[in-house]
């Protein structure tokens, strides 16, 4: 059973009061409402949930799509290029079409995406790796647009969030050099500050290094900040080899600083993982023929595009309190070689 739509009627009844002023105050106008008027209608629309039904537009094409807003940091990235496709095709089979934008976790384009979005008549938003919560929140509320945060959310705000337990990843990460390759001088690399890093995962970072240092232990924990760009992870990691003893693992905080930190290492003439054992995270699975194939902690992408998509689509209008939203999702470990494990590459060809 599909819940029965708010209508204009009901809104104007439960506002005593028309059809047509209560349309006034949705579009704002052509005529005026007084604010008593305006305020009885506000209150009846929040109560009765009301969300305008953006798909009568499209009555007379032959397939009634919806739409849905999706904005990404960097779908170049693999796990972000992931969850596009999964969310994209998902969607599709429940007729909606996605509308994507690529945030680079800049606040404000953050916000214009959402905006322009909204003006175009979506059904429901999903953020992933949010800069600017509160202000596109704001947006979605006074939408009456269901909205849902995957990943991280950089300006919390009073929503459950949809993701991988990061915490766990770190653990999981640094866990593995030290029990399974008894690495002792484990170092991380990324930053997670504002002053570090300008637009970036850094909320993620943050997590990770959590887990981090419950297993190497707060006296012999060692962080080389980065701005999380390839460049300044390679400039960073480079300065730290140069300047002391080479430790014996790293735990890089994010898939775009792994190949960087590869390099560097590599350049500074030490051997991967003979000399320094390497775990990263989110990275490319079906790409199994590298020199190396990286070990990384992975998060169940299929899952969380999933929940989130029907956290949104079946929301049918409701603000959904954050209780209601899935624990943090486990994460696995996938081995490469760069810990020096010995991976059986014929599990992960492509097919």
């Amino acid at each position: 059973m599909t819940a029965k739509r708010t209508t204009l009627a009901d809104v104007a009844r439960r506002a005593g009061t028309s059809t047509a002023v209560v349309s006034y105050v949705l579009n704002d106008g052509p005529r005026p409402v007084s604010e008593a008027t305006r305020a009885r209608v506000t209150a009846a629309l929040d109560e009765l949930n009301y969300r305008p039904d953006r798909a009568a537009r499209a009555l007379r094409r032959p397939r009634r799509w919806r739409h849905l807003g999706l904005l990404i940091p960097d779908v170049r990235l693999p796990l972000f290029a992931t969850l596009v496709g999964h969310i994209e095709t998902e969607a599709r089979h429940r007729d909606h079409l996605t509308l994507i934008g690529n945030t680079a976790y800049d606040p404000e384009r953050e916000l214009e995406f959402a905006a322009a979005f909204v003006d175009s008549g979506i059904e429901g938003l999903i953020v992933v790796g949010g800069a600017n919560g509160r202000a596109t929140a704001e947006l979605c509320r006074q939408a009456r647009i269901p909205i849902v945060w995957v990943h991280n959310n950089r300006d919390h705000v009073d929503a459950g969030m949809v993701g991988a337990d990061h915490v766990q990843a770190g653990r999981l990460a640094a866990g593995h050099l030290r029990g399974e390759h008894q690495r002792e001088n484990i170092v991380f690399v990324g930053g997670f500050t504002a002053e570090e890093v300008e637009h970036g995962d850094r909320e993620t970072v943050a997590q990770r290094y959590e887990g981090y240092l419950s297993i190497v232990g707060t006296a012999a924990a060692v962080r080389i900040p980065t701005d999380l760009t390839a460049s300044g992870a390679y400039r960073a990691v480079s300065r730290h080899l140069a300047d002391g003893p080479a430790p014996d693992g790293m735990v890089v905080g994010t898939y775009a600083q792994a190949a960087a930190t590869l390099r560097a290492i590599s350049d500074a003439g030490l051997r991967i993982p003979a000399d320094i054992a390497v775990v990263g995270y989110d990275a490319d699975t079906a790409n199994a023929y590298a020199p190396l194939r990286l070990t990384t902690v992975q998060q169940p992408i299929d899952d969380i595009a999933r929940t989130a998509l029907s956290q949104v689509l079946d929301a049918a209008g409701t603000s959904q309190p954050a209780d209601t939203l899935p624990e943090p999702f486990d994460v696995h470990l996938s081995v490469g070689e760069t810990c020096g494990c010995t991976p059986d590459r014929t599990a992960s060809e492509p097919r």
